[in-house]
């Protein structure tokens, strides 16, 4: 029996125009009444989560930032921070690319730097960042450094970002998390790592688990759980990962294999 589930935001549970699908709000009712619980698991900020499950933040155990931050009821449950120099090194290194947006993430918010203050990137930043400080110098921000992230808003940041950042992978975890997006994080940390602290938190088998995805980022989150499905709108490594295939988050996928769930298919 299916006890918790993880999903994906992006290109997963939202839809295409990054939203909620109707009826999610009853869904989740009728999970909670049998005992299910649900785990956002994203590339997300924690605020932006907080943001899209507001009516249900009290009851949602949120994993943020890929995995390196796990929060329930506003406290800290698990994360991983990235030592500061070498963050700050990437930085600087995504700052000689051109047009490319950067965000310092840290567990209180994500900081810009002034340059980067661009109305095209602010726009699509705002999809996944919504606490955000400007600041003059990275090296000045008091917080802690969890995630890099940077973006191609033309949606090349496979050509133009990942292969700089890969001089990074011995170090850290370098991910393309969208066709727009590239992160950098502490490795031994991922979506994966994080429903397996979870998992173990509240007594549950990663047979009693199901998690839904779509892109790179997600890769660790199929093998965490019994039940592991590739959106039908999934990169090709995704779906061979998983155990079984999803409609496309335009199709709602999410919620009709959720309400499979709730008939009992995959007790």
């Amino acid at each position: 029996m299916i006890r918790l589930i993880f999903s994906d935001m992006d290109g997963t549970l939202l839809d295409e125009n990054g939203k909620l699908p109707e009826g999610f709000g009853d869904l989740y009712r009728r999970l909670r009444e049998r005992g299910i619980r649900f785990a956002p698991a994203s590339g997300r900020q924690y605020s932006s989560l907080l943001q899209t499950f507001a009516l249900w933040q009290e009851e949602l155990i949120f994993v943020a930032e890929n995995g390196t931050m796990v929060m329930e009821r506003g406290r800290e449950l698990f994360s991983r921070t990235v030592d500061r120099a070498l963050a700050l090194d990437v930085m600087r290194t995504a700052g000689e690319l051109p047009h490319v947006g950067s965000v310092f993430c840290g567990k209180k918010g994500g900081y810009l730097h002034a340059d980067d203050d661009a109305p095209a990137f602010r726009a699509e930043l705002a999809k996944y960042v919504t606490q955000t400080v400007i600041v003059d110098d990275f090296g000045a921000v008091d917080d802690e450094p969890i995630k890099m992230s940077f973006c191609d808003f033309t949606g090349n940041a496979e050509q133009t970002i990942l292969p700089v950042m890969r001089q990074y992978a011995d170090r850290l975890q370098v991910t393309l998390s969208s066709t727009e997006w590239v992160d950098l994080y502490s490795r031994g940390v991922n979506k994966g790592v994080a429903a397996a602290k979870i998992q173990a938190r509240l007594g549950i088998a990663p047979e009693e688990c199901a998690a839904f995805g779509d892109y790179e980022n997600d890769l660790e989150l199929m093998d965490a759980v019994g039940y592991s499905f590739a959106m039908e709108n999934a990169l090709p490594e995704v779906k061979v990962r998983a155990r079984y295939l999803a409609p496309s988050n335009r199709a709602h996928g999410v919620m009709e294999v959720c309400e499979r769930i709730l008939a009992g298919e995959f007790d």
